[in-house]
């Protein structure tokens, strides 16, 4: 069997009114708060896959046998010891959330923390009465998590950008600045204070780290007529050298995948031949930052796959991301905490490690690990096959 996907169109169409027009990539050129994924790697989501995915939403937990298998740790959030020093430190909250120190050059004092899509709420849903249910408790309160400077918000799903959560974390004795995507301004100001959240990123930011917005395949809608109003992505931090430490000194490089496809399989029954297209922009992400020392993918939430591969990666897409963006350690999110699809509960890890060994991925480079678990990583260390 052979599949061709080309650019439709009016994907032609876009692109070349977006480069007349000097506009980045996902704007779509006469609708200046209207954005699309502009490559043939996606299609967009027809009536027929949303009546693929609807009955997903009542399925039932999975059950306590399941569910104690999901490792669980309690979190040491990356205190500070001699071997360690230099090292990032991420603490993984539950599915797409993790807390991610980066090195601080003075032994006893913390590097910068940043926080990303946190989403601390039983239900990911607009409400609490009704809509996914956690079948993992939330890792910790909100309380227990140490301060920290930053929160990240990929895109504004509820499992991402959840508002009693974001509520509850402005009001802290020493609230931290939040980083999210062009077109979310009137969200947060209704939250309140706005004047410490930032949504235009269109370049490399300095604050206490170098954060740059990055594109994904994907797409956002926080209500019922909003559907790709707002910009979806991921993000790069990287860490910034102290005074008095050498210029040569390797700084830490992080990726944040978010939530994103990578390319579009044509049914749910069949992957399809490796000719079909693939997103470009991850290739590029590696070849403009040279690699990272530490990544965290999305690996689960791909189950119906022909209704879902064009704004979800499977493990076989994670492992294919994982080495576009040539990360050098990762792990893999998105899974263990809300029934969103139809696949089984931990098959993401499972196909994850088959994928890694497919391709000759050394295991430890890219995992998985419990809730609540603290791993650290180097920086500046040599790539590995």
């Amino acid at each position: 069997m052979t599949i061709q996907v080309s650019e439709t169109p009016a994907q032609v169409q876009a692109r070349t009114e977006r480069q007349k027009l000097g506009k980045p990539s996902h704007w779509v050129h006469d609708k200046p708060t209207q954005f699309d994924n502009p490559w043939p790697s996606f299609r967009y989501i027809t009536l027929s896959d949303f009546k693929d995915v609807l009955p997903i939403l009542m399925n039932k937990a999975p059950s306590k046998e399941t569910i104690a298998k999901i490792p669980t740790k309690k979190p040491t959030w990356g205190a500070e010891v001699a071997e360690n020093a230099g090292k990032i430190k991420a603490t993984w909250l539950g599915h797409a959330c993790f807390l991610v120190e980066l090195p601080s050059s003075t032994l006893g004092v913390r590097g910068a923390r940043i926080l990303f899509d946190p989403v601390f709420s039983d239900r990911c849903s607009p409400s609490q009465i009704i809509g996914p249910k956690r079948f993992t408790p939330p890792p910790c309160s909100l309380e227990d998590v140490p301060e920290f400077d930053a929160i990240v918000i990929s895109h504004n799903h509820y499992d991402h950008m959840d508002t009693t959560t974001l509520q509850n974390l402005f009001k802290r004795p020493h609230a931290p600045h939040v980083f999210a995507p062009i077109g979310n301004a009137s969200y947060f100001r209704d939250l309140g204070d706005a004047r410490r959240v930032t949504t235009d990123v269109s370049s490399s930011q300095k604050v206490e780290f170098d954060i740059t917005f990055t594109p994904g395949q994907h797409f956002t809608g926080h209500g019922i007529f909003d559907r790709f109003k707002t910009l979806w992505g991921g993000w790069v931090v990287e860490g910034v050298a102290s005074e008095g430490t050498g210029a040569d000194e390797p700084q830490a490089k992080v990726y944040f995948g978010g939530d994103t496809g990578y390319r579009t399989v044509p049914s749910s029954s069949d992957e399809g031949p490796e000719t079909l297209p693939v997103c470009p922009a991850f290739k590029e992400i590696g070849e403009r930052w040279g690699g990272f020392d530490f990544a965290m993918i999305p690996i689960g939430g791909y189950s119906p796959r022909g209704s879902l591969s064009t704004v979800h990666c499977a493990p076989r897409d994670s492992v294919a991301l994982f080495k576009d963006i040539k990360a050098r350690r990762a792990l893999g999110m998105h899974w263990g905490t809300w029934i969103l699809t139809s696949e089984p509960v931990l098959e993401p890890p499972e196909l994850l490690a088959t994928e890694c060994a497919k391709v000759g991925i050394k295991e430890g480079r890219f995992g998985v690990c419990g809730i609540e678990e603290t791993l650290e990583f180097d920086v500046g260390a040599k790539d590995e096959a």
